[in-house]
């Protein structure tokens, strides 16, 4: 599969509500929630605003000129909070995109963004049953907190 990873383009920031909603893990058995979730302030606070914030960085990845996952970190007060000076991962493929290696794309990505730009460490929430959980230990993300349902995760840069 060819695909591109690239920056986000200002014109582009109306799709992180597209892949905010499809980053909402639906465990299997389960009816997806009604689109209208994502404006519940806990999720709407990963992009109202996107862009206006100097720690705002967003990539797509692209397949033949279509949008068809986003990695994007911010600092702030969301799940996997941990300080006003770690950036907190969303991250998204579109269900026909998943298991080609594009969020790891992305992940791996947005990593070395993060670390070239100086950040010591980013943080991130999952559910626990969530199959990316893998994913993010394989990246070098770690449990540093745990509730019932979630894991928050932090990888510590270079």
């Amino acid at each position: 599969m060819d695909y591109k990873i690239r920056k986000i383009s200002e014109e582009e920031y109306g799709l992180l509500e597209i892949f905010l909603y499809e980053a909402i893990f639906v465990p299997e058995g389960m009816s997806a929630p009604p689109k209208s979730i994502i404006d519940q302030p806990e999720l709407k606070v990963y992009i109202t605003d996107f862009g206006k914030k100097q720690d705002d960085i967003g990539l797509v990845a692209e397949v033949d000129k279509e949008a068809v996952g986003a990695v994007w970190v911010r600092i702030m007060n969301d799940y996997g909070h941990i300080d006003n000076e770690t950036p907190s991962f969303a991250i998204s493929v579109h269900e026909d995109y998943r298991g080609l290696g594009i969020g790891t794309a992305l992940m791996k990505e947005m990593l070395r963004i993060l670390n070239e730009k100086g950040y010591k460490q980013a943080s991130l929430a999952v559910q626990k049953a969530n199959y990316a959980v893998q994913m993010y230990k394989k990246m070098g993300f770690e449990v540093v907190d745990e509730d019932e349902e979630e894991y928050i995760m932090l990888c510590r840069l270079k």
